[in-house]
Parts: structure tokens; sequence; C-alpha cells
């Protein structure tokens, strides 16, 4: 992986990060980022289990959606486990 995979990696983490921010609440950008990129992972997951082939156009968008959709499932299983 070269240093441009590595940036445009932590840009969507931070993107989808603070889209489940939006969603779900919460704030900063290191949690943006870690919950961003823990998301990718999460969604990617959840995704791939469900047979689910999201296809926005534009392979960054569809990236940030999938991660922000995987962040707001990990913040969300999260806080049920904090209570």
């Amino acid at each position: 992986m070269d240093g441009t995979a590595i940036l445009i990696w932590i840009a969507i983490g931070i993107i989808a990060g603070w889209l489940a921010s939006v969603i779900v609440g919460g704030g900063g950008l290191v949690r943006y980022l870690i919950t961003g990129l823990i998301g990718a992972f999460v969604g990617g997951f959840l995704f791939k289990i469900a047979g689910i082939n999201l296809n926005l156009g534009n392979p960054y968008v569809t990236e940030i959606v999938v991660a922000a959709i995987g962040a707001i499932v990990v913040v969300l299983i999260a806080r049920l486990l904090a209570r």
C-alpha cells in the first residue's frame, strides 16, 4: 500500500466517522477517524454477509457510505454495551 492509498483510506475514515456522528452524535477528529476506520471494516463485512453490492457510481462515494453505515453500527453497539 503506497502513501496515496493510506491518505485516501484515512480521508474516507474521517468522512465516514463524521457522517456517523451527524446521525448518531459524537464529535472530534480522532473519534471520527477511529469510528470511520472501524466502521469501514464492519460495514464491508456486513454488506458482504448480506450479499449487498452497493454501486453509487463512484467507488470512493460507495466506500464512504459503506464505512459510514458500519460506523453507525459500531457506535450504536458501543452505546448498548456501555449501558
